[in-house]
């Protein structure tokens, strides 16, 4: 077994009082079965994850009579402390058969507890068939470890009645750049009174979308922080400043506020991933006033692109569950099933990761909701366009550092010196 980081092992010691009372000698509800019928499934979100696992036991059981899923609701906090619980104690025997992960948290715990998670070498399983840039987020050493789920992908989501009003149309904000994005926007606020986007103040979500999207990183291949001096940031940083102080992008303080501010009409758009439309949908009275479309880029930057993503995750299979039969499961639904996904769609809006399912009538369908838009193929078309972005071991210290670099510059601290103890912060924590 891998060495795990000191902090790891601080935090699995601290948890392991409470979790061994909960967990120890729970049986059933935390290992595998063992009758070559069943597997243990933790994941969070009765409505969403676990809604979409269920349908998929239905889709093997057509073929599979006798299978069965043990779903246990685990919100994804608890279920890493588990996790590290497990790995500090190597109470495997404790671990599920399947267990879902957040991606961008993935690498890190591989790579710090790499006895607690099986592989699909041996899985019939086209990984080609996923964008890269998901796929990279499971695979370590060119192995794959994790079979992605719920689409990340970013988009833009403007309101149209605001950009007409303004004498523009959703097509003057598709395959844009930043540059040109934040003239029309100044345009849009001046005439109409509405920003374009709003976002938490102190969060790096949007950066981090910006980043992605000409594949940049604030780590490298080796796991280094590259962030003080690093190009694509101090762009992306600089797109984001001058959002904010040209007022076309609007600081809240909360989540709450954050989707308040397009439900209730004060700003014009969001800039998230595709889950955000589930947000959008309940402004009922602005149906059929919505659009989405790609993301600007950047401007000048080589390997700039208009796709990238925010969010999403993938299902991992443990090392001491039933691995063959977690395996075919897996890859017989969301790695193999159409049908599957054209189920889970319309109730749950859990759009594909799986490009195939892009190609069913069901994701053509027009959204009125969205102008008539086959909104859920488009996002499928994106997505196998967005670029890779590495995480590794510290990727939560990282945006974190990222975050408070942010604040301080729209303080007024320059860009390098913000980035400079950004870097070192990062680097303190590593050692």
């Amino acid at each position: 077994m891998k060495r795990m980081t000191k902090a790891a092992a601080m935090a699995a010691a601290a948890i392991l009082p409470l979790f061994a009372l909960t967990a120890c000698g729970s049986g059933g509800d935390a290992e595998g079965s063992g009758d070559g019928n069943t597997l243990t499934v933790w994941a969070w979100d009765p409505s969403f994850n676990i809604y979409a696992m269920k349908e998929a036991e239905k889709v093997y059981q057509k073929d599979h009579p006798d299978f069965e899923l043990k779903i246990v609701e685990t919100p994804w906090d608890d279920l890493q402390a588990k996790l590290t619980t497990i790995a500090q104690a190597q109470q495997f025997d404790e671990l599920p058969d399947i267990f879902l992960m957040q991606n961008s948290a993935f690498q890190k715990n591989v790579i710090n507890y790499p006895d607690v998670f099986g592989d699909y070498a041996d899985a019939d399983i086209d990984f080609s068939e996923f964008p890269q840039s998901v796929t990279a987020y499971s695979t370590i050493d060119d192995v794959n470890y994790g079979v992605p789920f719920d689409s990340g992908t970013a988009v833009s989501a403007l309101r149209t009645d605001v950009l007409e009003q303004a004498g523009y149309t959703i097509d003057d904000f598709t395959s844009t750049t930043w540059d040109d994005f934040i003239t029309k926007g100044k345009d849009v606020l001046a005439k109409t009174g509405k920003p374009l986007l709003s976002g938490i103040a102190g969060s790096s979500d949007l950066l981090s979308i910006i980043l992605q999207s000409a594949g940049g990183s604030l780590f490298d291949k080796d796991g280094q922080p590259t962030i003080a001096g690093n190009d694509v940031l101090i762009d992306a940083i600089e797109v984001y400043t001058e959002l904010v102080e040209s007022g076309v992008f609007v600081e809240v303080n909360s989540w709450d506020e954050y989707i308040s501010s397009f439900v209730n009409g004060s700003v014009a758009g969001t800039i998230n991933g595709i889950w955000i439309a589930g947000s959008i949908q309940t402004a009922e009275d602005q149906a059929g006033k919505w659009a989405v479309t790609d993301l600007p880029k950047l401007d000048g930057v080589p390997d700039a692109t208009n796709y990238s993503a925010n969010g999403g995750s993938s299902w991992a299979i443990s090392s001491t569950g039933d691995a063959t039969l977690a395996a075919d499961f897996l890859a017989s639904t969301f790695a193999g099933s159409t049908d599957f996904y054209d189920t889970i769609l319309p109730k749950a809006g859990a759009v594909a990761n799986w490009i195939p399912a892009g190609e069913s009538s069901v994701y053509a369908e027009p959204s009125a909701f969205f102008s008539g838009q086959p909104i859920f193929q488009k996002v499928v078309e994106f997505g196998a366009e967005v670029p890779s972005s590495n995480t590794g071991v510290y990727f939560f210290e990282g945006r974190d550092a990222v975050s408070a670099a942010m604040t301080k510059v729209i303080g007024g601290t320059s860009i390098e010196d913000a980035l400079d103890e950004a870097q070192a912060n990062v680097e303190f924590a590593m050692n």
